[in-house]
């Protein structure tokens, strides 16, 4: 599966604690092989956001995304529940 990242999500990346970068850089690993694995909690947003999907890095931790044609992904953003308004 190829992962291309959005502009936001690399201004965003930046700014996280390194913990985060970490746990964010495990929790990719997990959704190449299978992205709907039961510990990202992988799950469909709804509203403005119809069409996106989102899975925990932690707690308080999210990354939004969207499937592309071919087995591609568009990461949108990653942050706290902020990311969703």
């Amino acid at each position: 599966m190829e992962i291309q990242v959005s502009e936001r999500f690399k201004r965003s990346y930046r700014k996280l604690p390194k913990r985060i970068k970490d746990r964010a850089k495990e929790k990719e690993a997990i959704f190449r092989t299978n992205p709907f694995d039961l510990s990202l909690k992988t799950h469909k947003l709804s509203g403005k956001d119809a069409g996106v999907w989102a899975f925990w890095v932690s707690d308080s931790y999210r990354i939004k995304f969207m499937f592309l044609p071919s087995r591609e992904v568009l990461f949108l953003d990653i942050g706290t529940h902020k990311i969703y308004k």
